[in-house]
């Protein structure tokens, strides 16, 4: 059996045979795409060069990507969802199109891993109106079937999963159409696409790990089918054909450039090899596990549904830190958090010993070398939140211990969490042992009421971290805004809001950037933003949707999730036209710039890995 390691090495010496250039794997946080927490594909960082822009190492191109999906948290503990996975991609950048990309796939599956021919289905995209039927994969597809002596592979038209539900597999039938699932863009759906935007149909590949059928269940819907979520199948790869553009009348136009993007999972690949449905059976797992045995962490049977949560939020967490994310209450901060406290919450479940997380940072040392030069900022920056939230747990456990004996409600778990800390998926698992049942629907209606409650005090209280409405605050808060413009006009657009505070004595602002600021590059940004003050600018505001925003290039905090009508204040010259700033923003702020007063920045200091801060402040307006 193949480890992780082979499969991709493998994977890479295949393409670059192909004559692909490989590039190294982006950061886990993505740069310049406010739009997202996390790097969640490997196309994510080559959307530019997807467009149009020109590539410097080529047209053909391949990695592993490093990749993170906060979504699927809550689905980890079954037998295939984790939160961090490796993409394995290759791309055509106006060069090869189907004809080479579907026969490369399907050689470095059969040939190079070795995977039975017998058991691989594919999708394809069956068409609508505008987007004509993928005839050109079907034709390929039946070809490449019959050159490993599966004859006359036939097509099915399948076009939405109830559908092909309600008709089942026949005999003979390895290709499949579908529409939803088999077209892909940024936005979705041909119909939800915006004008101008790029989109394709795809083709994907599947592992039948159950020919017999046996696997499905009537809850899955009355037939199997490729894309059936009862277990039986499995993706394993996807390649997108991106040639059509969005026109102002809903059609569609060809690109002017054609582009191959495949993503596969690196993981699922290996869970196949393993010939089983289980991807906490695959080396990287398998290997944690077999080291918490062995130093004795883990000791008689335990539950694996808890034992899988703390492995894949572990091993999500050490590869966030190692891209400089740390814990904090908001963003990929607080994301980082949350997986490091369910980690602890089910280690303590098991009744692991101590030493869990350092014997699983340890295993992974070995399987990803690169890990080893960040293993004592990751292990400082994780021990940390793990300490603390074992300490919460501990100094929580006799006074749960007492809500259990008198019988507990929803209430009690609510408050148990409002005054304890004490998180609510822990009581569940605690009162699940017990065999004690307490209504889920009712504690989250107690949540509801606190935030209710808390919006409800909090009225008045303006967003953004200010701290009144006051003349002077106000003056500090469009400030902020115009500093915000000015350092990303002097440090560059990867520099990102990620916080601010401000009272009646300064502003703080938190911001994206890698290294101290020189004394120079200060200056410039005081310069720029005194200069926007003294020639008096209109402060405008506006409310639009949210996506005519985007389109005007208006920013906000980053990993900020908007509404889909928002406020927008604009910093502009009426009479010139110029634009200095435009920001998502609920205000206040002052009408014009020549309001704020002097801007001078007191202080600028590091807060955490990439996070820089600056103290500013503003002096009277006639100063």
């Amino acid at each position: 059996m193949m480890t992780v390691n082979e499969i991709r090495q493998k994977y890479l010496e295949f393409f670059k045979s192909k004559g692909h250039r490989v590039i190294p794997s982006a950061s886990l946080v993505p740069e310049n795409d406010p739009t997202t927490l996390f790097t969640s594909s490997g196309m994510q960082p080559l959307i530019p060069y997807l467009l149009g822009q020109e590539y410097p190492l080529g047209k053909r191109l391949a990695n592993s990507q490093k990749s993170f999906r906060a979504e699927d948290i809550e689905e980890v503990g079954d037998n295939r969802h984790t939160t961090f996975f490796e993409m394995l991609g290759n791309w055509s950048l106006g060069d090869y199109w189907k004809e080479e990309q579907l026969p490369w796939f399907f050689e470095f599956v059969t040939d190079v891993l070795k995977i039975d021919p017998q058991r691989l289905y594919v999708s394809v995209w069956s068409g609508a109106e505008g987007v004509p039927k993928d005839e050109d994969s079907i034709a390929i597809w039946q070809k490449l079937f019959g050159e490993k002596g599966i004859k006359d592979a036939k097509y099915a038209e399948m076009v939405t999963e109830e559908a092909a539900s309600e008709r089942g597999m026949q005999p003979g039938e390895r290709i499949f159409g579908y529409q939803k699932k088999n077209w892909w863009s940024r936005s979705g759906a041909p119909d939800k696409m915006p004008v101008g935007e790029p989109g394709g149909p795809d083709s994907e590949m599947f592992y039948d790990f159950d020919p017999s059928g046996a696997m499905h269940k009537p809850e899955f819907g009355k037939y199997c089918h490729p894309n059936c979520d009862c277990g039986r199948f499995i993706e394993i790869g996807n390649s997108v054909f991106m040639e059509y553009r969005k026109k102002e009348d809903g059609s569609f136009e060809k690109l002017p450039q054609r582009n191959v993007d495949f993503g596969g999972g690196l993981e699922r690949m290996a869970m196949v090899l393993t010939g089983t449905p289980d991807i906490f059976g695959i080396d990287v797992f398998a290997n944690i596990s077999r080291s918490l045995v062995k130093s004795g962490v883990i000791s008689g049977s335990v539950d694996i549904r808890r034992l899988r949560v703390v492995l894949d939020h572990a091993r999500a967490a050490i590869f966030l830190a190692n891209d400089g994310v740390v814990q904090s209450n908001k963003g990929q901060g607080y994301v980082l958090r949350r997986l490091v406290r369910r980690a602890v919450m089910f280690a303590k479940l098991l009744d692991l010993n101590a030493p869990w997380f350092g014997v699983v940072l340890d295993s992974l040392t070995e399987s990803y070398p690169e890990l080893k030069q960040n293993k004592v900022f990751i292990e400082t920056t994780l021990r940390e939140e793990i300490d603390k939230f074992s300490d919460l747990i501990g100094s929580g456990a006799e006074e749960i211990q007492k809500t259990f004996s008198k019988g507990i409600t929803a209430i009690d778990a609510f408050n148990l969490h409002q005054t304890y800390g004490f998180p609510w998926e822990l009581t569940k698992e605690l009162a699940k042992e017990r065999g004690v049942y307490i209504d889920e629907d009712e504690v989250q209606e107690e949540f509801k009421k606190h935030q209710e409650l808390s919006r409800t005090a909090s009225a008045g209280v303006f967003k953004g971290g200010l701290a009144d409405s006051s003349e002077k605050v106000v003056r500090l808060h469009t400030a902020t805004h115009l500093m915000n413009a000015a350092l990303r006009k002097v440090l560059g657009e990867s520099v990102w809001q990620k916080g601010s505070n401000i009272t009646e004595e300064r502003t703080r602002f938190d911001f994206t950037h890698g290294e101290k600021m020189t004394e120079e590059q200060k200056k410039e940004v005081e310069k720029i933003v005194n200069d926007v003050i003294a020639r008096d600018y209109e402060v405008k505001k506006e409310i639009m949707p949210l996506e005519e925003a985007r389109k005007l290039n208006a920013i906000g905090v980053f990993g900020e999730k908007y509404p889909d009508t928002v406020s927008v204040y604009t910093v502009w010259d009426p009479k010139t036209q110029e634009v200095f700033s435009r920001e998502f923003c609920g205000g206040p702020h002052v009408t014009h710039t020549g309001e704020i007063g002097k801007f001078r920045i007191i202080k600028e200091e590091a807060v955490a890995a990439g996070i820089r801060r600056i103290k500013a402040g503003v002096g009277d307006v006639n100063n």
